[in-house]
């Protein structure tokens, strides 16, 4: 008799257990390091300590939005794609970020030693009207470049196309996230600045749809916390991170080495957003939507259940 009740507790204890996980899906938009903190929290086991099982799901931006709003996607990782959807009235709102100012480094020929010497120069972009052309125009304008006048922006494509067009004397300077700034080192060129060490400006975290934050709040939490564990093992171990980027990323050790180098600094240890550097996100997204009112944060961000996920951390307010 007591063998059959043990085997009856035991069945209820992994049936219970077996209800207790949520699975979560999340979206991101390419295999790049910046969007490593799930992936790798998954992998190490944080996301099941808070007793989740993500998916990962590769998806282009405006897809993504949509999903986001009809439920088929819990969260996306782009902290500018859900702010630019938010001012259109889009129901989703950025709730944590994982990487507050973006890694992507301006790469120049080795002729150039400051930034200052690309004025009146042309700059080598994948496209236009993307992040990447965003970010190029705040680092100018940081060293008091006039982005509109003094440098000129060339769709280049690829960055293949963008190393040769260097090569070939056609432009000056281009940009990207590691490791390409590792592979243009290989090629003879110079970094000349990152805009991680310049600004903030929230690349990388979690998005949802504002009836996620109203109905599933402790949800929320959870897959916040696991984030914010994850950061915090990238930042203090390198060898375990390098194995899950390897692994993730599809690359070798040399160079995931090299983008964890670049990179691990711009990793946070506590999930917040930055007033300063979300209002650049804004602004940003009003420029490339045309758009002349006045956004408040509430309207693209909802910061209260971050706060209540620091908190069960021992995260002191900032």
């Amino acid at each position: 008799m007591n063998r059959v009740l043990v085997a009856l507790f035991t069945f209820l204890i992994l049936h219970e257990s077996a209800h207790a996980i949520d699975k979560v899906r999340i979206g991101f938009p390419d295999m790049a390091a910046q969007f490593m903190p799930v992936p790798l929290g998954q992998k190490l086991g944080f996301f099941q300590e808070e007793g989740l099982q993500a998916e990962f799901i590769r998806i282009n931006p405006t897809p993504a939005m949509a999903a986001l709003v009809s439920g088929e996607l819990d969260y996306y990782t782009v902290i500018g794609t859900g702010v630019a959807a938010a001012i259109r009235g889009v129901p989703v709102k950025a709730v944590a970020a994982y990487v507050p100012g973006t890694p992507i480094a301006l790469i120049a020929r080795p002729e150039f030693k400051s930034v200052q010497e690309l004025k009146g120069k042309s700059i080598g972009l994948l496209s236009l009207g993307t992040g990447l052309e965003a970010v190029a125009r705040l680092i100018f304008k940081h060293f008091n470049i006039d982005p509109d006048r003094d440098v000129k922006f060339l769709v280049t494509g690829t960055i293949e196309g963008r190393f040769a067009s260097m090569k070939q004397g056609l432009t000056a300077a281009t940009l990207g996230s590691p490791p390409i700034d590792f592979q243009g080192k290989k090629l003879g060129f110079v970094v000349l600045a990152r805009a991680h060490e310049l600004f903030s400006y929230p690349i990388s975290g979690l998005v949802a749809s504002v009836k996620k934050i109203t109905e599933r709040p402790d949800e929320i939490k959870r897959v916040i916390k696991a984030g914010i564990k994850a950061n915090r093992y990238i930042s203090h171990n390198r060898d375990g991170t390098l194995a899950v980027m390897t692994a993730w990323l599809k690359i070798n050790q040399e160079m995931a080495a090299a983008t964890y180098d670049s990179l691990s600094q711009a990793f946070n240890d506590d999930g917040s957003l930055p007033e300063k550097g979300l209002r650049l996100v804004i602004e940003e997204a009003k420029r490339v939507g045309k758009v002349e009112r006045e956004i408040a944060l509430s309207e693209v961000a909802d910061l209260s259940i971050l706060r209540e996920a620091q908190r069960e951390l021992g995260i002191a307010a900032r």
